[in-house]
């Protein structure tokens, strides 16, 4: 997706190539760049297609979007802010897209009472709130997480990365400007 200065982003690839999704100028939210998303999705290149995913921290819903235009079977995208969550109920009907859900709640809140097995979570927390390692143990406690899933988060380089459950190991990790992103492999206990 490319994002224009107007609030737009166009998405990359897949049945939805070039289409174009609003989203809402909000503090914290800042939409994954290009480069990395197209490199995130050259390393789920395999794993997307019919994925049950999870976009927590949605925002924009970059990430959702475009693993559903390349053929996720279901994308669930979860944000507290009730202004994105209109955006992309408003994008979700422009798209005619029966794919994608949008959920309006705090990340962990959702977490606690979710009853779903995910095959690929996309995480992009503002970066001041500082929950990933939280939510990484909900995500492994909660078991709603397939045996192979496929976990993505984003950091400030300036931040220290945060510990991952014994079961999670590194497959890919970059860093662009002040963002490390890293793909993580799960595997069962």
């Amino acid at each position: 997706m490319a994002i224009n200065k107007n609030g737009q982003l166009r998405i990359i690839a897949g049945q939805w190539r070039g289409r174009k999704i609003k989203f809402i100028d909000q503090d914290g939210l800042r939409p994954t760049p290009d480069r990395v998303r197209e490199t995130l999705f050259s390393w789920l290149q395999s794993d997307v297609p019919n994925a049950v995913c999870l976009d927590l921290f949605a925002g924009s819903g970059a990430l959702g979007f475009e693993a559903a235009s390349r053929g996720a079977r279901r994308v669930t995208l979860v944000d507290s802010s009730n202004q994105a969550c209109k955006m992309i109920k408003e994008n979700i009907m422009h798209l005619q897209s029966e794919s994608i859900n949008v959920v309006t709640s705090e990340a962990l809140r959702y977490l606690t009472d979710i009853h779903t097995r995910y095959d690929v979570v996309f995480l992009d927390p503002p970066y001041k709130l500082n929950v990933l390692s939280r939510v990484f143990s909900y995500l492994e406690q909660k078991n709603c997480l397939s045996e192979h899933a496929k976990i993505y988060f984003e950091h400030d380089v300036k931040q220290a990365v945060p510990e991952l459950p014994d079961n999670w190991h590194v497959l890919k990790n970059k860093t662009a400007g002040q963002v490390s992103y890293y793909l993580i492999d799960r595997t069962e206990p």
